[in-house]
């Protein structure tokens, strides 16, 4: 008798429904961000894409370089709305890598996660610094115009934080449970 060997299966990169996943979350924030996003117009709109690539995070738990590429199509996501073309590429990039980072913290209260909340936040505020800063870096620097007052971006910046936090936290256990994901 030969000696019997367990073989494991490494998960090498996202699987068919992960990428099927981040694609109908990165659509739905598509959708949220056109209709709602509209509502708001004070220079600079919430993006709802963030929350759904924070999401898809959150339950998929992909490596930094399947982030990084999250981030990047998000960022292209935005480029097919109106806005400052190709800030976003930079953001979204910036935002899905700390949220990659972050999601791997336990921030936990007895069997309460606050892991969504906390990381969709920040991962919110580094997205729209990043969007910010290159906005003023590239548009502003050496330029003879009034900028937009950073009190303006700070308040949409927060209050999108805000938003997305609390849409990702309400949202994470049920697609975690309905996706069957540990």
């Amino acid at each position: 008798m030969s000696k019997r060997e367990v073989v494991v299966n490494q998960k090498k990169g996202l699987s068919i429904t992960d990428v099927i996943f981040v694609g109908v979350l990165l659509a739905a924030g598509a959708v949220l961000k056109f209709f709602v996003g509209n509502l708001f117009n004070a220079g600079m709109k919430p993006n709802f894409i963030i929350a759904m690539y924070c999401l898809a995070i959150l339950v998929i738990k992909p490596n930094l370089k399947e982030g990084l590429i999250i981030g990047l199509l998000a960022g292209i996501i935005c480029q097919f709305f109106p806005g400052t073309p190709y800030l976003n590429l930079v953001s979204e990039i910036v935002g899905a890598v700390v949220m990659v980072i972050l999601a791997r913290l336990p921030l936990n209260i007895k069997k309460f996660s606050l892991t969504p909340i906390v990381a969709t936040f920040l991962s919110t505020l580094a997205s729209g610094f990043a969007f910010v800063g290159v906005m003023y870096l590239v548009f502003y620097a050496g330029v003879n115009i009034k900028p937009t007052p950073l009190a303006v971006f700070l308040g949409i910046i927060f209050g999108t934080a805000f938003i997305n936090s609390i849409i990702v936290q309400v949202l994470y256990i049920p697609l975690k449970l309905a996706l069957k994901k540990e």
